[in-house]
């Protein structure tokens, strides 16, 4: 027996708005809508590919009366640019409505910690863009 990580579910007090920053951060696009649910996914599940094998999960924002009550997540997400640097991706994602976040990290590390529109923390790792 086996299982498979299917959806990465997000609470969030505007799934829309969300779900429209994530959208453009990863290049995904909406897959399903419901009242208080928005699902975001590179691709379109079906049952018959999941069962054949693990395909990246979709992200679901699902809408929560009440706000984050921490600063720091015990889970976040990592992304990695893969046709820019990681500088031109962070400024990038600031103007999407991103914030830089100070977690303790220190000055010397080789990624930069921010903030979604609601506070959840991911960081900008590595850039995958070819070398010239």
């Amino acid at each position: 027996m086996t299982s498979r990580f299917t959806e990465l579910t997000v609470d969030c007090r505007d799934p829309e708005r969300l779900a429209a920053f994530w959208c453009e951060v990863l290049g995904f696009t909406v897959i399903e809508r419901s009242e208080g649910k928005v699902e975001i996914a590179s691709w379109e599940p079906t049952v018959e590919a999941i069962q054949a094998g693990q395909m990246p999960p979709t992200m679901l924002f699902v809408q929560v009366p009440e706000g984050r009550t921490v600063r720091k997540n015990p889970l976040h997400l990592d992304v990695s640019p893969i046709d820019c640097s990681s500088a031109d991706e962070v400024s990038r994602l600031l103007a999407l409505g991103a914030t830089k976040a100070d977690i303790g990290q220190g000055p010397d590390v080789n990624w930069e910690v921010m903030e979604d529109p609601e506070g959840n923390v991911f960081c900008v790792v590595r850039s995958l863009a070819p070398k010239d």
